[in-house]
């Protein structure tokens, strides 16, 4: 390869040129020979370049299919602990999705453990049959059953918190809370909303305390529409939002009053004193909220 270099090369018309009325020195031959072998060095090493480069596209195409499969496999065996009659493998396959989502190879598969995690929130329970000794051992057994569901409100509010990009955050993600019921406390305090929806449509509050003090709202969506209260909390207390157009709906009020603060949406950022849902209320409107904070309630 180098000579047929090194003869094109001498035989450009500019060097027929030249050997036709001289020739050519030894120095000249030895820099077109040196030339010569540094085209056929390039060449060849652009050529071993492309091909690593195409070697370590396939080796990490191979690599995500194997991470995908594994996901998958460590997936159905984490599901299949969920359906167990058994509270404590329950909690282990409750663990087990949470761990799955913090280590899933792309976000479509994060948001699908997640969504199994919200929609064992939807499934119907047995209510408590009470603390009557005739249906002690229904009672435990709910009990049990509870511990799991206010797991996973546990684990969804602590991913939530931690700052998006960084390992174990669910920040960005949907969290699809339609209907369920809320008995256990959901802690989203300091979270940031930058991406994703969270929705509470016709969620019931029952004896809990779903906090969004602190928090902040740059694009995220909260949804809370044709929910019910039975003894339960939402609150806003210190939230803010960073987008104008939205943050005159910051609003709150303070026990089971409907008075409220609004803010100017002039400001770039306002914030929102504190929430305090009152009682359950028949045809309360809906509400939704694109980076704005608040709740739905009679009178407004």
């Amino acid at each position: 390869m180098a000579s047929g270099v090194f003869y094109g090369l001498v035989y450009l018309p500019d060097f027929q040129e030249i050997d036709s009325t001289t020739k050519l020195d030894a120095k000249t031959l030895f820099d077109l020979v040196k030339l010569s072998f540094g085209v056929v060095a390039g060449t060849g090493a652009l050529v071993a370049l492309v091909m690593a480069y195409r070697r370590q596209r396939v080796d990490e195409a191979g690599a995500h299919r194997e991470a995908a499969r594994l996901h998958t496999e460590r997936f159905s065996q984490a599901v299949d602990k969920l359906g167990s009659d058994s509270p404590a493998v329950r909690l282990g396959g409750v663990h087990a999705l949470a761990g799955l989502a913090d280590d899933a190879p792309d976000d479509s598969l994060r948001q699908t453990c997640i969504d199994v995690l919200c929609a064992y929130l939807q499934l119907p329970f047995t209510p408590d049959p009470g603390d009557d000794p005739a249906h002690q051992e229904e009672h435990h057994r709910y009990l049990a059953f509870r511990k799991v569901r206010h797991t996973i409100l546990r684990l969804i509010g602590d991913h939530y918190r931690r700052p998006r990009g960084t390992h174990r955050s669910w920040q960005g993600c949907d969290l699809d809370l339609t209907g369920v019921t809320v008995d256990g406390t959901m802690d989203f305090s300091g979270a940031t909303f930058t991406g994703g929806e969270v929705n509470f449509n016709n969620a019931t509050f029952s004896g809990c305390v779903v906090s969004f003090v602190l928090a902040t709202f740059t694009g995220g969506v909260v949804v809370l529409s044709g929910w019910v209260y039975a003894d339960g909390e939402v609150t806003f207390r210190g939230a803010s939002c960073t987008t104008p157009q939205y943050a005159s709906e910051l609003s709150g009020s303070t026990s089971s009053h409907t008075s409220s603060t609004t803010r100017s949406p002039a400001s770039a950022s306002s914030t929102a004193e504190t929430t305090t849902a009152p009682a359950a209320s028949p045809n309360r409107p809906p509400y939704r909220t694109s980076c704005m904070v608040g709740s739905s309630r009679p009178g407004r």
